[in-house]
């Protein structure tokens, strides 16, 4: 069997060719014909679709990936996890890389992968954190993104109160997400 697996950082991601849509496209294109897909910074140990698709691959099958950071971006977690399937019997093969072994030159050569990804996570974090102070230095600079006003809520939150809507139709006749309507409720409490 052949099985892929995507992982964008965030749902909304959809640059640089890392889109779950991108990514699943790939993987068809390439043979695989059960998908597995996560929403989660590739530094989280813990990933639903990763862990299920760990559990259920077995020797003779074969992992595809669109990039080898799609997998980890820690050299320890993502070594482990591919070195636990090369001695499982599962071929893994890195689209942008190739087919990775477990032969000495072919450790080697994903372990180095491996710490670059690593590296570039930790340099997004760093200019993501200078960003930020240089941000803090701003006087007009608030944290967070800005408060929603809505003028009309009040009048929607009485509708709801006196049972002439629900708050899924005053969240949708404001055009505002069920949680929106929750945030607002509280500051209007």
């Amino acid at each position: 069997m052949i099985y892929g697996y995507a992982r964008v950082s965030t749902k909304g991601q959809a640059r640089d060719g890392n889109s779950l849509e991108y990514q699943e496209r790939i993987l068809r294109e390439n043979g695989a014909t059960e998908i597995y897909a996560d929403s989660f910074t590739g530094t989280a140990m813990d990933r639903p679709e990763l862990n299920k698709l760990l559990s259920k691959i077995q020797e003779g099958d074969t992992l595809i990936v669109t990039k080898l950071d799609r997998i980890a971006r820690s050299a320890a977690h993502g070594s482990e996890i591919v070195s636990g399937l090369l001695k499982r019997g599962v071929k893994v093969h890195i689209l942008n890389m190739g087919v990775i072994d477990s032969t000495p030159v072919g450790k080697l050569i994903w372990q180095i992968f491996f710490a670059f990804a690593e590296f570039e996570r930790d340099m997004i974090v760093e200019r993501t954190q200078e960003g930020k102070a240089i941000a803090r230095l701003d006087p007009e600079f608030t944290e967070g993104r800005p408060q929603l006003e809505i003028p009309e809520f009040p009048a929607y939150m009485k509708k709801v109160r006196e049972g002439k809507m629900t708050k899924t139709e005053a969240a949708k006749a404001l055009n505002i997400s069920r949680q929106t309507w929750y945030n607002m409720e509280k500051r209007y409490a």
